[in-house]
């Protein structure tokens, strides 16, 4: 029963339920439905898609999550980075809109989650914490700002080309300015004030629903005078219908890329929002695997219900715990709301214009542009800048596919820079104290010009070994002609491979030859046993293993000190 409890969460929350929660979860479940359909109509235009698919993947996949899901609070359903990244994708496969087109984009909802479901049950979760942060931030402004530009074309009424490459938008937006609809234009430009303004005041008033029944209201009294304003017309009512995508192994090759990115953008979209809403309370904890499990099932049974790729929603992930939700029973009450407004309610938007829908998509995209972490991490940390302003502006100019994975590269590479050149130093002795310190933060250590503590803080392994050897050449060398004992302080080194052991046996030897002693000190025992298993016993002895520096210099200055007899004799017994 603990099993099916950890693989089914829902299991182990809904027996525990409280009449307490119960007004909390429905108020955040209304509140995020308010939220949720208009954004979701007006998100399935960004993918592409007509506005009933935003509904459809508002649907089935957060009732999928509110069972399998490890977070009670996140709110999934239709997002703008993923319908940008949608639309980037199955746009050069089919026309937009289309019956292919509508087909490849459900089918690319049933290889995200087959991808997301496979991962998690392998257990491959960990596979997203190569994306760092400053990655992830470029990453995710370059994506709301090109989402933002491409929502123009119904802001202000002008058929603007639609791509994911900045230059090419502002290029054409440029070009074709002048012949924006004024009628389209003032509404669109009236409604992003009105949000903004209702965000000043609250940010818990729903702005979205207040906008949309606005603009209804204006083209429904006064449709002689805004004749020219799109709207989003016909609006099929009724539940989405059981069908299984047509399988095609050519295109799920084509569409593998594209859904790769899908993954790894929701995948790190949901554990950012679960984290941050966990830190809040102290009723359950996230766990990474399982978040992919859940959000495989709710994109692969939303495929089986005409539901394009969804993932968790920052914006309301944040009002579902703001307004009282607590467990799954929100997204259900949510879930509820939709299902009466496919039933009853999709002729309301019949006179919905399109600019105020991308009035909702602007104002919420272009709070996702962090220039704030930008600013902070040029004072903190200026290989994080850097990182962060190269992934962001790849993005832009490269389009998003590329962007995420020269993203991803130069995570790597900056985590093998930082891997292979680690903080190494010589430590000095605290006057009248037993510890050593760096000598470069701590002036008043003393410095023996016959003894070299050195401090190496990283593992030892192929990437770093030569410069460590290197670093460690280049300290014995300043010490000069004086120098008779060189002690390794290991306490840092958590683990070592077998090219760092070869590196080590090779400078001990060298040592041996100058008349140079070489000592370890807090050495721990998985790098211990890693040591003897590949030989170093065979270049020195136990004995020159110590359990802090300061009684490797008082054994070599001394020769007799009783703490490290105790060391020697425990580590001889734990060997023999």
């Amino acid at each position: 029963m603990k099993l099916l409890k950890k693989l089914i969460p829902i299991l182990e929350w809904l027996p525990n339920y409280k009449k307490s929660q119960l007004r909390g979860d429905v108020i955040a479940g209304i509140t995020v439905a308010i939220v949720l359909i208009p954004q979701g109509i007006a998100y399935a235009l960004i993918a592409g898609l007509p506005p009933i698919y935003g509904l459809y993947a508002a649907l089935v996949p957060q009732l999928m999550y509110a069972i399998f899901g490890s977070s009670r609070q996140v709110a999934i359903g239709p997002v703008a980075m993923d319908s940008l990244i949608v639309a980037t994708g199955v746009s050069t496969l089919a026309l937009i809109g289309s019956e292919s087109y509508i087909a490849i984009a459900i089918l690319l909802a049933l290889i995200v989650g087959a991808i997301q479901f496979l991962m998690g049950v392998l257990r491959l979760g960990f596979i997203v914490n190569f994306l760092s942060r400053p990655v992830i931030i470029g990453f995710t402004s370059a994506v709301a700002l090109i989402i933002g530009l491409n929502q123009f074309r119904n802001l202000l009424g002008v058929e603007f080309l639609q791509s994911d490459q900045v230059h090419i938008l502002l290029e054409d937006v440029f070009n074709r300015i002048e012949y924006f609809n004024l009628n389209t234009t003032i509404i669109g430009i009236v409604a992003c004030i009105i949000i903004m303004v209702f965000r000043k005041i609250n940010k818990k008033i729903p702005n979205a629903l207040v906008v949309v029944a606005l603009g209804i209201l204006a083209i429904r009294f006064f449709e002689n005078q805004f004749t020219d304003v799109a709207i989003v017309k016909d609006i099929p009512s009724g539940l989405p219908k059981f069908s299984i995508p047509v399988i095609d192994i050519a295109l799920i090759r084509e569409l593998f890329p594209i859904a790769a990115t899908l993954v790894m953008v929701g995948y790190l979209e949901t554990i950012s929002i679960g984290k941050t809403l966990e830190a809040k309370q102290d009723e359950y904890r996230i766990r990474p695997n399982q978040e992919l499990v859940a959000l495989g099932i709710s994109n692969i049974v939303g495929s089986l219900f005409q539901s394009y790729p969804s993932t968790s929603s920052f914006s309301r992930s944040a009002i579902n715990e703001e307004s009282g939700g607590t467990t799954g029973v929100s997204a259900l009450v949510s879930a509820i709301i939709v299902v009466l407004t496919l039933l009853f309610l999709t002729p309301v938007f019949y006179h919905l214009p399109k600019t105020i829908l991308a009035a909702i998509i602007i104002v919420a995209v272009f709070n996702l542009i962090n220039i704030k972490e930008a600013k902070r991490l040029w004072k903190a940390n200026n290989l994080d800048f850097w990182l962060l302003v190269a992934t962001f502006f790849s993005t832009l100019f490269f389009g998003i596919e590329y962007g995420i994975l020269i993203g991803v590269g130069l995570s790597l590479i900056v985590l093998i820079f930082r891997t292979s050149r680690p903080y190494a130093i010589e430590l000095g002795k605290v006057p009248n104290s037993d510890f050593y310190r760096n000598k470069s933060r701590f002036k008043e250590v003393v410095i023996d010009d016959e003894v070299l503590v050195f401090r190496f803080d990283a593992q030892l392994f192929y990437a770093n070994s030569n410069y460590f050897r290197d670093k460690l050449d280049e300290l014995t060398e300043e010490k000069g002609e004086a120098l008779k004992l060189i002690v390794l302080d290991a306490e840092s080194i958590n683990r070592v491979d077998s090219t760092g052991i070869e590196m080590l046996k090779e400078r001990i030897k060298y040592y041996k030859k100058r008349n140079i002693e070489f000592y370890f000190a807090a050495v721990k025992g998985p790098v211990r046993d890693a040591f003897f298993r590949g030989g170093l016993l065979e270049v020195l002895s136990l004995d020159h293993f110590f359990m802090r520096p300061n009684g490797a210099v008082n054994f070599y200055k001394t020769g007799d000190n009783q703490n490290q007899k105790k060391y020697a004799q425990y580590i001889h017994q734990a060997y023999e």
